[in-house]
């Protein structure tokens, strides 16, 4: 498949600014793969689609503050730093994005915060926007830690044009948000609420839990029209032992597995045995989703609405047939919901 058959019109004012007031009240589309047929919903009534015995699959990565604000050493120019990884813990090393790129060298100094109370320096120029910085501070490990994320603000996506509110510190985390190390929510988990988590443990219906640290690469651009020559930036992820018993059970119960999310789908299929079945890893993934693909895992999957030529949308196709996703997409437009990572949800059956 070729990028430009990801292109669909998407009104700015349908990316989604805010989160819907309560979290299981967004609107739900569901899509039947067997029929073709569309409903609309509203989220909490998935439960519906749910039977004892069937399985959840949520990815419990927990977001970090992982933008700061800081000034360049002489020149005082105003520098964004987004941290995304922690490269080594004793030497203070990060990978980081900055912003704007062309003015930092190797060797500059950052400052951040009142009275400059954080400093780093550039120790290396890893890609045309990326950058190894060194933090410079005397302090244990926890009082570093604490003093970086004291400055950081909750990394709302750039699509979100809007300052960063107090809200969105706890509104950007799922409620089963656990392990940190994301730099973007897993964002179809933030639709469960624990009245709904209630609910379903009340049906019958098991939980399981893995981790896919989100990194930058799901919102990095394909810069490439044919498919097979984009290249998925890595992120971590973790199928504990007791995670993988939990799918394989379901699968061999023959009950329905449900994926929340793209991050999910990338991780049950990142670690898959030969004969189909789901096992324990602890590593990294760069897997690419696009049509067609063939699932060993997930028999439905819960997603919000991606932006046009987005991978989300292309492993969201995938899952749920080109046609009619896009058909779904379409039908999306022209009834309003609203697109994005505060955005509504689809279920795919």
């Amino acid at each position: 498949m070729k990028l430009s058959q990801f292109k669909y019109r998407l009104p700015q004012e349908l990316i989604a600014l805010y989160p819907a007031k309560n979290r299981d009240e967004s609107r739900l589309m569901v899509v039947d793969r067997e029929t073709g047929k569309i409903k609309h919903k509203v989220f909490k009534e998935i439960i519906e689609y749910f039977r004892e015995d069937d399985l959840l699959v949520f990815n419990n990565t927990k977001v970090f503050p992982a933008r700061l604000f800081g000034n360049k050493e002489k020149t005082g120019a105003e520098i964004e730093v987004f941290l995304l990884r922690e490269l080594n813990r004793e030497q203070r090393l990060w990978d980081v994005l900055v912003d704007p790129a062309r003015k930092i060298r190797i060797g500059n100094k950052l400052y951040f915060g009142e009275d400059d109370i954080l400093v780093a320096e550039v120790i290396d120029n890893t890609t045309s926007r990326g950058r190894t910085l060194r933090f410079l501070f005397d302090g244990s490990y926890e009082e570093f830690k604490n003093t970086l994320y004291s400055l950081g603000e909750t990394p709302l996506p750039k699509f979100i044009e809007r300052p960063v509110e107090p809200e969105d510190n706890e509104r950007y985390q799922t409620i089963f948000a656990k392990h940190e190390g994301a730099v973007a929510a897993p964002t179809a988990g933030l639709h469960f609420s624990r009245e709904l988590l209630k609910r379903f443990e009340i049906l019958g219906v098991h939980f399981s839990e893995i981790t896919l640290h989100v990194g930058l690469g799901n919102f990095r651009s394909v810069d490439v029209e044919d498919l097979t020559k984009h290249k998925m930036d890595s992120e971590r992820i973790i199928i504990s032992g007791e995670a993988a018993s939990l799918v394989n059970e379901a699968k061999k119960r023959r009950n329905k597995i449900c994926a929340v999310g793209t991050t999910v789908v990338r991780t049950l299929e990142s670690s898959v045995s030969t004969d189909g079945y789901l096992k324990p890893f602890d590593g990294w993934t760069n897997k690419f989703i696009f049509p067609p693909y063939e699932f060993s895992i997930p028999d439905m999957m819960v997603s919000n609405f991606h932006l046009p030529y987005s991978t989300l949308l292309m492993m969201v196709a995938a899952f749920g047939g080109y046609n009619l996703v896009f058909e779904a997409y379409d039908k999306a437009v022209k009834e309003k919901y609203r697109f994005g990572t505060y955005g509504d949800a689809m279920l795919i059956i």
